[in-house]
């Protein structure tokens, strides 16, 4: 069997926020051997996404500096989790630029982005600031159509409550359900 090498991107605008510290503990429980590596987009220098699609052939251009590492740690990854805090009732502008770019990098000639990413899984890890977790729905649902769209396994969401730095340390039962949450 394959080793499962798990991409956790964080979406977060804030350093160490409530959302990283439940993927931190979600990451926790995998066995030992899975190979982890965490991205934290606001880190990187993304482009705007352009949709040049319509122009000429089509095909894009070679992604290029942070474009490019964050495309390898994509397609070296088994499982990617998207772990972005509920903003305005969808994933983070982070976490959504990432995602324009994968339009493009399914037209990069010869990177055969989206038959490469079939059969991987995305898991969706959020805390939203109110206790009603339908709020969040429009983040999963962008997530869960994304997975289906490239043929990948939807992994499922895990969503906390907490609204002030910390918070999510008093969400004990979410907390609980992050030890079993990225089970292999």
């Amino acid at each position: 069997m394959n080793r499962r090498s798990f991409l956790f991107l964080s979406g977060s605008a804030r350093r160490d926020g409530n959302t990283d510290i439940l993927a931190r503990e979600a990451a926790a429980h995998l066995p030992e051997d899975t190979v982890q590596r965490w991205v934290r987009l606001a880190d990187l220098v993304l482009p705007t996404f352009v949709d040049i699609r319509h122009e000429g052939d089509g095909a894009y251009p070679q992604p290029a500096g942070d474009a490019r590492l964050l495309l390898d740690a994509t397609l070296a990854a088994t499982d990617i989790v998207i772990a972005s805090p509920l903003y305005w009732y969808s994933v983070t502008a982070a976490t959504k630029l990432y995602l324009d770019h994968w339009s493009g990098w399914m037209r990069v000639p010869h990177v055969d982005f989206r038959a490469r990413m079939a059969g991987k899984t995305m898991w969706a890890i959020t805390v939203v600031s109110d206790d009603d977790h339908r709020h969040a729905d429009p983040l999963v649902g962008t997530l869960r159509l994304t997975a289906e769209y490239l043929r990948m396994n939807w992994g499922g969401t895990l969503i906390g409550f907490g609204n002030r730095p910390g918070d999510i340390l008093l969400d004990t039962q979410t907390l609980a359900a992050a030890k079993a949450f990225l089970s292999v």
